[in-house]
């Protein structure tokens, strides 16, 4: 099975204190510590484990820059096969929108039976999945928990519901899964891993190779971040001092006083 998976390069929320910049309409990106998004990594280790089974190869492509390629080699560390990088400074500032009509335009240059997302990215939108699927008229599932792989071309998966409940649904190939964090464990990736595919060559293509249009720039963008902002700090924690009784006794009166006991 050829499948395709589309990841993201996100800052590190663990390497990194986030900060609003000075216009207050992103945030503070110098000397920020990237990483590949988490949910997409839970989407390779997902393509990988079905190759595994069934045979085939596993591409990664992601939208971006130069710098945005590490990612890429992180994934083929991994064990995807082959890798792309979309970019192009039409690319720059385009919405959710324009970053699908990108990938569609990529996919349709090749042929995946399978194209897998992570369930959402570093905006919270968790909306390319869908609008790739749109875009190519495929069927489209989110928040999938399990796949296997059928005969005559489908696929049986779960998906996660409210409620912690999953529903189960076939579906045909080709198709696009945007896959749940915790589907799986993703293999531990060593530096020997990334130094093995350091000097394996990447495709970068642009506007030009994809046939791109005004919809995949900032000019075509339908959404518009307008600002970013801070929810004010709370009063924080208040710590109980005393004897054991002492703290039951000033805790039940907290809680009497927020009308948690009467």
């Amino acid at each position: 099975m050829e499948i395709l998976v589309c990841a993201k390069r996100v800052p590190d929320t663990s390497e990194n204190e986030i900060a609003l910049n000075d216009e207050g309409n992103d945030i503070e990106r110098d000397d920020l510590v990237y990483s590949v998004n988490e949910p997409d990594n839970y989407a390779v280790e997902e393509a990988l484990e079905i190759v595994e089974r069934t045979g085939g190869t596993v591409t990664v492509v992601t939208v971006g820059g130069a710098d945005d390629e590490e990612i890429l080699r992180r994934e083929m560390a991994m064990g995807a096969k082959e890798a792309a990088l979309l970019s192009d400074d039409a690319f720059h500032g385009t919405d959710g929108r324009g970053i699908a009509s990108i990938l569609a335009a990529f996919v349709k240059k090749r042929h995946y039976e399978l194209i897998l997302t992570g369930a959402q990215a570093d905006d919270g939108a968790a909306q390319v999945g869908g609008m790739l699927a749109a875009m190519l008229d495929y069927p489209f599932a989110s928040l999938v928990t399990s796949i296997e792989v059928l005969d005559g071309g489908k696929l049986k998966i779960s998906r996660e519901i409210e409620g912690g409940n999953k529903e189960f649904y076939e579906i045909d190939l080709p198709c696009v899964l945007s896959i749940q964090t915790g589907i799986n464990e993703p293999r531990y990736v060593g530096m020997r891993g990334i130094r093995q595919v350091a000097s394996v060559p990447i495709p970068t293509l642009g506007a030009a190779e994809l046939g791109t249009n005004g919809s995949s720039s900032a000019a075509g963008a339908k959404v518009k971040r307008l600002d970013y902002f801070l929810p004010p700090l709370g009063k924080g924690a208040e710590m109980l001092a005393g004897s054991q009784e002492e703290i039951i006794g000033k805790l039940i009166d907290l809680l009497k006083a927020k009308g948690g006991l009467k």
